[in-house]
């Protein structure tokens, strides 16, 4: 999945301005320009458009986490070789301490049927024989659903 859409949709949900982006990469560790991150906002057809690597993207993932739920104790998690949808999906759980029972909800709100041994199958290791990879269709609907779970449509 195109990384820079991750960004675009977290940053709705959560109604953030580049200062406020800026501020959860640096409590990761990264710092970045306002500018820059302006630019990993824009859509691919847009002129000065920048894509999101995968190491940005975990960078923004892991300082949501420490912004929603504080620095975790002991030691600090070792970086992912490739961000794929599992893990970002993943990361996005931890930080807002989403339960099975959220998870589905947030897929009803954006239309899209998940039963609970498909979601439990999207968490388990890579190497586990009930692993699920996550498609970009249900990342993409998962967004959707945060966006309306934290930005609900008025009226």
């Amino acid at each position: 999945m195109i990384h820079n859409l991750v960004l675009r949709r977290l940053r709705y949900a959560l109604n953030l301005k580049e200062t406020d982006m800026q501020a959860i990469f640096a409590l990761a560790g990264h710092k970045i320009k306002p500018f820059s991150i302006s630019l990993l906002l824009k859509k691919e057809d847009e002129q000065g458009y920048l894509e999101c690597t995968d190491a940005v993207l975990e960078k923004f993932l892991d300082g949501l986490i420490i912004q929603r739920r504080g620095v975790r104790e002991g030691q600090a998690p070792a970086p992912a070789q490739r961000m794929n949808n599992n893990l970002i999906l993943k990361k996005i759980r931890i930080a807002f301490e989403l339960k099975e029972d959220d998870l589905l909800d947030i897929m009803d709100k954006a239309g899209f049927a998940l039963s609970r041994p498909e979601l439990s199958a999207l968490f388990r290791k890579y190497d586990s024989r009930n692993y699920k990879a996550c498609g970009d269709q249900l990342l993409r609907n998962f967004l959707h659903g945060i966006c309306e779970h934290y930005r609900p449509k008025a009226g």
